[in-house]
């Protein structure tokens, strides 16, 4: 369930530590986003634009089934060669190392929008949130928290080695699609891949619908879930976070559980997740009570727009003919 801050908690706006971000290590991340730019002068194929689409799927996919849902939450379980490609493939994104990633989403569920959250939009505002955290002070992995994935040596390899598997990947890019692709296919869609990873940080705590009391200020967002590929159900996630699915209902789409279901067919994960009962019936009950709560403002509405319209007609004359 929820184990977030107070209402007073969230209430408290923090200043940025703009001093305190190491913006020279921000540097690379920084002129990554200039390298499209070079298409002026490659040109743009079709093969080149497929690949960042592909690409930019598939590590989408990585991300949240990876670092997300498996090494953060432990959604479902694998094999170890599996949870090895899984790691290597979500590190592809250049989002810093699995370990990494995944023991600084444990703080941020815990500390939910309160003092100790590390990307909280609600005390620091939407850049801080997006982006700077990331450079603040914040390199180390904090091992104290994800002991259970710690303990394997492949993974504090990926871990302390975190840029050879976007190096790799973006070598082969290059050698199979040349500068076009590199440009295109590689550094577009990683660029892309950042902020669609991001806006999960810095907006589903801002802009969207709240079904549950998760303690915080948690939105599902439909637009956001289809551009991460199901991530966007991040109040469902807050309430429930053990679950692998996160768009708890049919009508919402949840394109990384979907795979993961087919992956487990193939036997390659097994035990996922699924929200208890308890849950999807609550949430289909405050579903029910915020619609009726909706068509009651509605009629009420009406009925006000009604009334002023008979105050506003002109009433018929009493005065005698002449």
């Amino acid at each position: 369930m929820s184990d977030s801050p107070s209402a007073q908690a969230l209430a408290v706006r923090e200043p940025v530590p703009w001093r305190e971000i190491e913006w020279l290590s921000m540097t690379p991340f920084l002129a990554a986003h200039l390298v499209p730019f070079a298409a002026m002068w490659t040109g743009v194929r079709p093969v080149d634009v497929l690949v960042a689409v592909v690409l930019y799927v598939v590590r989408m996919f990585a991300v949240t089934a990876g670092y997300h849902r498996y090494f953060a939450h432990r959604t479902f379980k694998t094999s170890r060669l599996f949870q090895f490609l899984l790691a290597f493939l979500a590190q592809t994104s250049s989002q810093r190392g699995v370990l990494w990633w995944a023991a600084h989403h444990r703080v941020h569920h815990k500390e939910s929008d309160g003092p100790g959250d590390v990307h909280s939009p609600v005390r620091r505002g939407f850049l801080y949130a997006h982006v700077l955290w990331i450079y603040h002070r914040n390199a180390e992995t904090r091992t104290e928290r994800i002991k259970d994935f710690a303990r394997y040596p492949e993974l504090r390899f990926l871990d302390r080695y975190w840029l050879l598997p976007p190096v790799v990947l973006g070598l082969a890019v290059f050698l199979l699609f040349g500068w076009s692709g590199l440009v295109i296919g590689f550094f577009a869609s990683t660029v892309a891949l950042w902020h669609g990873t991001f806006l999960i940080n810095s907006l589903t705590h801002v802009w969207g619908s709240k079904r549950f009391d998760a303690g915080d200020e948690s939105r599902n967002n439909a637009l956001f879930a289809l551009v991460t590929l199901g991530e966007g159900w991040h109040n469902n996630h807050h309430y429930y976070q053990s679950a692998t699915r996160q768009g708890f209902y049919w009508w919402e789409v949840d394109v990384t559980y979907y795979v993961l279901r087919m992956l487990s067919l193939l036997g390659i994960v097994r035990d996922l997740r699924e929200p208890p009962e308890r849950v999807l019936q609550l949430g289909r009950r405050l579903d029910a009570e915020r619609r009726a709560a909706r068509r009651a403002r509605r009629r009420g509405l009406q009925e006000a727009l009604d009334e002023a319209s008979a105050g506003a007609r002109p009433r018929p004359s009493t005065d005698a003919a002449a």
